[in-house]
């Protein structure tokens, strides 16, 4: 199991195959993707690395933070994750994940906060057919109907699908594929929709369904931090 990466979304395009037919992509980021600890087995009982993504003031940055950065010889970052790993897909502290951690046709999940919509009504929410145009029903054809139950139990189910606050919730976003990469500038791009804002920070990692394919680099795409 790999390491996955910490991406921003920089927004949506199209891309032409050699069919000449558009394909739909989002385009994803790295900034500064560098690993910032290791989590082990004989430490802290599970195998892991800490990622950093961005860059972040030092004035912003907490002094236990600093010691942290310090530790690692980065600079302070914006966005700190954690991907699991498998012990022999250990990344060095300082290593910068490049955007050939992926290759080209082969599925990422991707993670993200999707945008709020603020307080939406029940068939904007989850998407309710209405009350009837007619037939007794006035002022109320857009309402979820009814709440509850009788007397027994007389209260109202955990989970009742009713009005309230839409979005801005983490959601995974499952086999999307990798249309292609560009080192060079640190992008991928990946086909069709990508949960989250444009500059929200994103976590990708390969496909749980079907893993990575033989030919992505082990134990990840990196460039060592010395040659920088």
């Amino acid at each position: 199991m790999r390491s996955g990466v910490i991406a921003q979304k920089v927004g949506m395009t199209r891309v032409y195959n050699d069919a000449g037919e558009h394909i739909p992509v989002t385009v994803l980021r790295l900034e500064n993707c560098q690993v910032v600890a290791q989590r082990t087995e004989d430490k802290n009982g599970y195998t892991a690395v800490q990622l950093g993504a961005g860059s972040s003031k030092v004035k912003n940055t907490s002094k236990a933070m600093r010691g942290n950065f310090a530790a690692a010889s980065v600079e302070p970052k914006a966005k700190l994750a954690e991907f699991r790993v498998s012990a022999d897909n250990l990344i060095e502290v300082g290593s910068e994940i490049v955007a050939s951690h992926f290759v080209a046709g082969q599925l990422v999940d991707v993670t993200g906060t999707t945008q709020g919509k603020g307080f939406a009504g029940a068939i904007k929410r989850h998407n309710f057919g209405g009350l009837r145009a007619t037939h007794g029903v006035s002022v109320s054809h857009r309402s979820h109907g009814s709440t509850g139950n009788n007397q027994d139990p007389g209260k109202v189910w955990k989970g009742k699908r009713m009005a309230g606050h839409m979005g801005q919730t983490r959601v995974t976003t499952q086999n999307l594929e990798v249309v292609s990469t560009d080192e060079a500038r640190g992008l991928i791009l990946v086909k069709g929709a990508v949960p989250g804002s444009k500059g929200a920070w994103i976590l990708v990692r390969d496909a749980v369904k079907s893993g990575a394919p033989e030919t992505a680099p082990r134990p990840a795409g990196v460039r060592a931090a010395e040659a920088k």
